[in-house]
């Protein structure tokens, strides 16, 4: 066994149904009494039942989080908070809302509460991406990391399927470069199949059968599996891409995910035979990368980055932007190998099949 470092799991997590329902003795738990809530205004509804949960203990509810929090939105939030007198923050939706109440806890060292409601996985890390102009950043800070996290099963049941669909494939994701990470270590390697295999088996059957809880329940669970291994690891090309093309282009951060995944492993995985056999094993394919593209294509995703308003046009800039501020990965690139990455998805054709030994499952 080689030498690791495994830095724990600082952040306290509830999981379960009707959890939501805790959310006042969490704020207690940490000594504060003015929450301040924060939510998209597509979940103003959750954001004022949490007002109503919490009663004396909530401050305000803020309802303008938007996709890629722009730093012009974190500066109002910042003014109504201030002006209710709040001691902490409860985000609760998906990565917009968290990554507002990110934005917050950084710039005022208040605690805060996550309570996802999607499966993108950012709540579990101390990572905020913010966008400033036409450009996207991302900062890391041990300030950014929730105090603790609430997954309620049943607050999932209103996310539509497709949009699940798309918010799991982005948690497969986190833990697919997790397995290949610069600082990766065996038990984020255990994480990461074990969430990884619980999204495979569970998105089928929740598109399927969209009021089924049971595959609700395993696909949370997998995505906070999934959101664990972002949130201790490092992670590579895929999500560099990522940044850059949903962030710099304004397209949706899941979907974006979704249809860049197979590609990047695609071109990985060849030069990481213990990730491949470890997704081998997750997915049940000898290929992952094909098995991942083939779920999307039954999951009705969308096939390319074209259907989502990236087109070739877009392709030099996309690649200038990746190649700058130099990162690690596991395979070297350069300027051809990500026009390439990237006009294969601007097609949505298959990504090319994986061809390492003759090891098979």
């Amino acid at each position: 066994m080689p030498r690791f470092t495994f830095p724990g799991v600082p952040t306290r997590v509830v999981f379960g149904s009707r959890t939501i329902e805790s959310i006042g003795s969490e704020v207690e738990r940490l000594d504060r009494r003015r929450a301040f809530v924060v939510c998209s205004a597509a979940q103003q509804r959750e954001g004022e039942m949490l007002r109503d949960l919490l009663g004396r203990s909530c401050s305000d509810v803020y309802a303008g989080a938007v996709l890629h929090t722009p730093t012009s939105v974190t500066k109002d939030a910042m003014h109504a908070m201030v002006g209710a007198i709040s001691d902490c923050i409860v985000s609760i939706g998906g990565g917009s809302a968290i990554g507002l109440g990110k934005a917050l806890a950084l710039r005022t060292g208040i605690p805060q509460i996550c309570v996802p409601t999607t499966y993108a996985g950012s709540e579990m890390t101390p990572i905020l991406g913010q966008r400033e102009g036409a450009e996207k950043t991302t900062v890391t800070d041990p300030a950014i990391l929730p105090k603790a996290i609430i997954y309620d099963v049943e607050l999932t049941k209103s996310l539509p399927a497709r949009l699940a669909a798309a918010s799991g494939l982005n948690a497969i994701a986190h833990a697919a470069e997790a397995l290949y990470a610069q600082n990766g270590n065996p038990i984020i390697s255990l994480f990461a199949q074990e969430g990884i295999a619980a999204l495979i088996r569970s998105l089928p059957q929740m598109v399927s059968d969209p009021t089924a809880v049971q595959s609700r329940s395993d696909a949370l669970y997998g995505a906070w599996l999934c959101g664990v291994c972002l949130g201790a690891v490092g992670m590579a090309l895929h999500h560099k891409l990522c940044h850059v093309v949903a962030g710099s282009f304004d397209l949706p951060h899941a979907e974006t995910h979704a249809i860049l995944l197979p590609y990047a492993l695609a071109y990985n995985l060849e030069a990481t035979p213990t990730a491949l056999e470890a997704l081998r094993t997750a997915t049940g394919s000898n290929d992952p990368a094909r098995k991942i593209y083939d779920l999307s294509r039954a999951l009705e995703l969308p096939a390319s980055l074209g259907e989502l308003g990236f087109g070739e046009d877009n392709i030099d800039r996309a690649t200038k932007l990746t190649m700058e501020n130099s990162y690690w990965n596991p395979r070297p690139f350069d300027h051809s190998a990500i026009r390439e990455i990237l006009r294969a998805a601007c097609d949505g054709r298959p990504p090319k099949t994986i061809q390492v030994d003759d090891y098979r499952i």
